[in-house]
């Protein structure tokens, strides 16, 4: 038998014995449930049991993106699924850019269901900060931002707060997929949605007692325009993760640009005692 036959089978028993096999991938700003098509492939190959939600107002939910203000409200898919979880069931969650603000959310709310929390070159914020604050280094100050932005989508009107935002299509290009092959950035051009501006700009409220007590990992991409490396560091530094892992070569969507390279980390992730 190859080594890489016998190599695969040693994989298979050993998460066979995993006892969560249940992994809940959360898509970022604009992203939908569309967006782990390569990664829920890769991961139901090796026995595992992936879903990907489309968080409210995205993928193919067909709430209107300009009504959604909360992050309560934007996180409602991931909230029903955690409720309707059995008792003793546990789920590996791993949340893409600002999905990272839904993940610290359910660990904050939902300590108890969660297994492990996976940060993929995500917002991993502190107690007290908004998703937003993560990019200001890009994308500059909130208040900047909410007044001069030419991406803002005024959905109640102009002379109201703007209720989402949307990049235009090339500068998107070299933001999020500077490293990704072009069918995925295609299907990402005709796919992608605004994003509600509400949610990235509510501060969170994190607790030692609820949100400290979970295990959360840290994923870097190390070609990141959208999230530079630099930022990505300064997050881990200032809200240490259990592990930090790094993907060489990827863009801001190692799912599209680095699939395998994701997928050994996540796997890696699974296996940790």
């Amino acid at each position: 038998m190859s080594n890489t036959i016998s190599c695969y089978l040693q994989l298979l028993e050993s998460l066979e014995k995993i006892k969560f096999k249940k992994i809940v991938l959360l898509h970022g700003e604009g992203f939908g449930a569309w967006c782990w098509y390569k990664t829920i492939a890769q991961l139901e190959e090796v026995g595992l049991q992936p879903t990907a939600l489309d968080l409210t107002g995205s993928g193919i939910d067909l709430t209107d993106t300009n009504t959604v203000t909360t992050l309560a409200e934007y996180s409602k898919p991931l909230i029903k699924y955690l409720e309707n979880l059995p008792v003793d069931e546990k789920v590996i969650l791993v949340g893409h850019s600002s999905g990272g603000a839904c993940l610290s959310y359910a660990l904050e709310h939902f300590p108890e269901k969660i297994s492990k929390a996976i940060f993929l070159c995500a917002t991993m914020v502190s107690n007290g900060q908004r998703p937003f604050d993560v990019f200001a280094e890009e994308l500059g100050s909130a208040e900047r931002f909410m007044k001069e932005s030419q991406f803002l989508i005024y959905g109640n009107g102009k002379d109201k707060p703007p209720t989402g935002f949307m990049f235009e299509k090339q500068l998107m290009k070299g933001l999020y997929f500077n490293q990704s092959p072009t069918k995925d950035v295609a299907l990402a051009m005709v796919s992608m949605r605004s994003t509600p501006l509400g949610p990235i700009m509510e501060k969170l409220s994190l607790t030692p007692e609820k949100y400290g007590t979970g295990r959360r990992f840290y994923v870097q991409t190390l070609e990141d325009r959208a999230l530079s490396p630099d930022v990505q560091e300064k997050l881990v530094r200032e809200n240490p993760p259990e592990r930090v892992f790094k993907i060489k070569g990827s863009d801001h969507c190692p799912f599209f640009s680095k699939p395998q390279s994701l997928h050994k980390i996540l796997i890696e992730i699974v296996q940790i005692p």
